[in-house]
């Protein structure tokens, strides 16, 4: 059982929602479900904040007081906090199209560990799996599209408040040419710029030959170009000529490479590594070993 910690004038305090109104919805609906102390005063736990907060993000978004209510009884008993957990809840509550806990679930997440550590270790796996149950039938195409937009979103807007980074190596990112597939060059541009590495991302499906002449007009040092299956292959072996003219390295990542890390030789660049911190590190060693810089953090 939680411990209770906190009278209603407590919780009020904390939440800005009154005492009578906890009080109305414990009546009606069942949540908040307070202890009650020997001399009959409720006595709140954590979990109960939490089941509070969450009925305020429903109601924020619109949702009726009792459909609210409905969804927070859902989640179920308080949230294990590793990032496995995160992760398990994450991936039930986008298959469930319940964007909202999805949203209350990443914060969670982000007030638990670094950006990193959520990208790694809780939206990786959930993609992941995504696919899993994709190739083996068990989820619609709808619906991992609609997660992937989903976790897109959430990276983007990480992104912008990385910014482009304000020293370090300056580098052009995008997408094979046939490569739709972007998350994952999303997560380690967005490493990169919060390392300050000055990161310009174009996107998925760039021509090389298109890809080449913008870095050559931004003086880029590097190009981080990703592939993620097979499809997006045979359009980097035709046009790898007009990377390999621009003089600079060229690092290649995505599930395709992290299967066959030697073709990044083959293709005349640099295998980026298996995950978003291990190319960052590649990178930004690499450029710094020919490009050195200097850290004015």
């Amino acid at each position: 059982m939680a411990t209770a910690l906190f009278t209603a004038s407590q919780v009020e305090a904390r939440t800005g929602i009154p005492a009578a109104t906890l009080r109305q919805w414990e009546r009606r609906y069942g949540v908040p479900a307070p202890a009650r102390n020997t001399s009959g005063y409720r006595l709140y736990s954590l979990h109960d904040l939490a089941q509070i907060e969450e009925m305020q993000r429903y109601l924020r978004a619109g949702v009726s007081t009792g459909r609210a209510a409905q969804l927070v009884r859902a989640a179920g008993p308080p949230l294990d906090p590793t990032p496995s957990a995160l992760a398990t809840a994450l991936l039930a509550a986008l298959l469930a199209s319940d964007l909202l806990r999805a949203r209350a679930l990443l914060s969670e997440a982000h007030a638990r560990l670094s950006v990193e550590d959520v990208l790694l270790t809780v939206m990786s796996p959930v993609l992941v799996e995504l696919g899993r149950l994709w190739q083996r039938g068990e989820v619609h195409i709808a619906q991992v599209h609609q997660a992937s937009a989903f976790l897109r979103s959430r990276i983007s807007a990480l992104l912008d408040v990385a910014g482009l980074g304000t020293f370090g190596p300056h580098l052009v990112a995008a997408g094979a040419p046939g490569e739709q597939h972007e998350i994952g060059l999303m997560m380690v541009t967005l490493v990169l710029c919060r390392r300050g590495a000055r990161v310009e991302y174009l996107g998925p499906d760039l021509p090389l030959g298109d890809l080449a002449a913008y870095v050559r007009q931004r003086q880029a040092e590097g190009v981080l170009l990703a592939l993620n299956g097979d499809w997006a292959l045979e359009g980097v072996e035709t046009q790898k000529a007009d990377l390999l003219a621009l003089g600079v390295p060229v690092f290649y990542g995505g599930a395709l490479l992290n299967t066959r890390p030697d073709l990044a030789a083959a293709l005349g660049g640099i295998y980026a590594g298996p995950d978003a911190l291990a190319a960052a590190d590649t990178v930004i060693l690499r450029l710094r070993r020919e490009s050195p810089f200097e850290d004015t953090r």
